[in-house]
Formats: structure tokens, C-alpha cells, sequence
């Protein structure tokens, strides 16, 4: 490893807990504060205002390349957008509110999340469809494969857990678009989650199956939320592969610009999120994996993940915070 690469990630190092949790802290409160309101817009903007403040603060130079939108598309944290007071050259994806649906309805499983890796180890993914499956860690490497069928995809599985296929659980989003997926699946004998929203906790569902439930993902999803997933599996282990979905002239061509030569490439999990790769989720509503924010008598409950994908570490945070603290 050259000097550069070990100054970055021992300043990355220092960042892993308080100051990336405060990033996704902040930005879960400010949404959380708007729960169950029906205003999928106006939760959506006061998370990217909190977390823009926060990132804003660390000591860093980041660039946004997996955020809201590009540049025409949002006025903040889009795609390109540089963050950061001044440090180590990151690349960062991020998603200040997974499920936005999920949080104006006040419904299961909704997160801020964040991805920070150094400045090239992240896919520069566009935002578009991907088509997507993963499994969590303890599987032999090449047990899932993307240009497999769905009932070959669970019989593999199934071997490889050593368990017959009406035991194997997956997670698929209830979209249209997923009909034929959902009913190869139900032919096959095994068990569907179905979930309306949020895919970036569905993918990491499946890292702790006897806690979730769910052994697999498959299914299409944003390209956006599949970088993130991927650095959170890179982190905890597992498998994942993701294709985009450049289904126009003009995504193909929106791809191009941001570096993508094979529109047709099958990404493996390292090639979304490569190197020393560090992630963070705030839970904003209560799910399986992490509590949503909880405001009370004595001051405001946070439940926050972070891990590191070169030591293996994941660290849980019950955060209780100040009622008069800024968020």
C-alpha cells in the first residue's frame, strides 16, 4: 500500500465511529421528525439538509458519487457535489433518506444511510434501474449468479445452507415489474418478504438471516441504492452482483459520461465498492435490524450501525442525545 493510501485510511479510521454516525444521526432525527406526515418531499429535504450540514464538518474532501440526483436534478448533494472541510480525497455515496415512502407513511425499515470510500472505489453509477441479487456472508464464493434463472439462483442457495428450497426465505420488492420473479419463486416452494420500499435494507437483510428472516435478494431496484448495499456488504460479507439497466439511447448515454464502457457488465460486489470501504445507517423507523429515532422525556434515542469493510468491524451505537442538541 503506497503513503497516500495509508494516510487515507488511517484518517478514515479515525472517522469510523462518532463522526460518520453523526452524519446519518442527524439527517435520520430531521426525518424522523416528519413521520407518518405524508409528505414524501418535505421528509426527503430535511434529511439532505441535516446531512449536508454534517458532512459539511468533517475533515475530508468528498465527493458525492452516488447522491440525490445530478446536478439539474437536485439542488443538494447531487452527483459531483463536493463536500467536506478540508482532507483525506473520499468518494462517498450516500441516501439521507432510504424509503421515503416508508417514512411518510411511518412504516417498517426506513434508514439514512451513507457509504465512504477513498476518491475511486465506489461505482460511478447513474441513476437508473439494476437489476440486483445478493446473499449474506458463509456461502461458497460464486453460489448466486445474475444470468441465472430464479429457481436455479434458490436451489443453490438451498444446497449451500443445506436446506431444501421451502426453507429459503427471499426478499423481493412488490413492484409490477417483479410478477413473473414472484411467481417463479412461489413455484420453486420457497418464502417471499415482500416489501414496498427501501431495497438498501432488504439487500442488508440478508446478512443476518436468523435475525431477519431473509436469505436472498433478487429483483430490480435503483443503481444508486445497489452501490450502497454493496458497501455494506463489502463490510459484513456476503455476496452481490447488480447489472444496470440502460434501456434507452439516453441512459446509455448518461452512463458513458460517468465512465460506464459495457452497458451490459455484470458488476461483482468488489467492483461497486472497492478498497477500504466504510458504511453507516441511522434507523428513521423501527425495523429488523435497527430501532427507529424515538423521542423522549429525557431526550431523542438514536439506534445507529457502523462498519468497516478492511477489519471486518460493525459496531452497534444506542445513541441518547439532548433534546436541545441541533440537529
Amino acid at each position: 500500500m503506497d503513503m497516500t493510501s495509508t494516510s487515507t485510511s488511517s484518517k478514515l479510521d479515525r472517522m469510523l465511529t462518532m463522526e460518520m454516525a453523526r452524519v446519518v444521526e442527524a439527517a435520520a432525527v430531521a426525518a424522523a421528525r416528519e413521520r407518518g406526515q405524508g409528505d414524501e418531499k418535505r421528509a426527503d429535504q430535511v434529511a439532505v439538509d441535516a446531512m449536508r450540514r454534517e458532512l459539511n464538518n468533517l475533515p475530508i474532501s468528498g465527493r458525492i458519487v452516488i447522491g440525490e440526483g445530478e446536478r439539474d436534478e437536485a439542488p443538494m448533494l447531487y452527483i459531483g457535489e463536493e463536500v467536506g472541510s478540508g482532507g483525506p480525497e473520499v468518494d462517498i455515496a450516500l441516501d439521507p433518506l432510504e424509503g421515503t415512502t416508508i417514512c411518510a407513511k411511518n412504516q417498517p425499515n426506513s434508514l439514512a444511510v451513507i457509504a465512504i470510500a477513498g476518491r475511486g472505489n465506489l461505482l460511478y453509477a447513474p441513476d437508473v434501474y439494476m437489476e440486483k441479487i445478493a446473499i449474506g456472508p458463509g456461502y461458497p464464493e460464486g453460489t448466486i449468479d445474475i444470468d441465472a434463472s430464479p429457481t436455479d439462483n434458490l436451489h443453490a442457495v438451498a444446497r449451500a445452507k443445506g436446506c431444501k428450497v421451502s426453507e429459503i426465505s427471499t426478499c423481493v420488492m412488490d413492484r409490477s415489474r417483479h410478477t413473473e420473479l414472484i411467481a417463479e419463486i412461489r413455484k420453486c416452494g420457497a418464502a417471499i418478504r415482500l416489501i414496498g420500499d427501501g431495497d438498501v435494507a432488504g439487500i442488508i437483510h440478508t446478512t443476518e438471516p436468523e435475525e431477519t428472516g431473509i436469505d436472498l435478494y433478487m429483483g430490480i431496484g435503483g443503481a444508486p441504492e445497489g452501490v450502497l448495499a454493496a458497501a455494506a456488504l463489502r463490510c459484513t460479507g456476503g455476496q452481490m452482483q447488480g447489472r444496470l439497466i440502460l434501456d434507452t439511447e439516453e441512459k446509455e448515454q448518461r452512463a458513458a459520461r460517468m465512465g460506464v464502457t459495457d452497458p451490459g457488465k455484470a458488476y461483482i460486489m468488489e467492483e461497486m465498492a472497492s478498497g477500504d470501504v466504510l458504511f453507516a445507517a441511522t434507523g428513521v423507523t423501527d425495523g429488523n435490524m435497527l430501532k427507529g429515532v424515538k423521542f423522549g422525556r429525557n431526550g431523542i434515542m438514536t439506534h445507529t450501525v457502523v462498519m468497516r469493510s478492511s477489519s471486518g468491524t460493525v459496531r452497534w451505537i444506542n445513541g441518547l442525545h439532548s433534546s436541545t442538541e441541533k440537529f
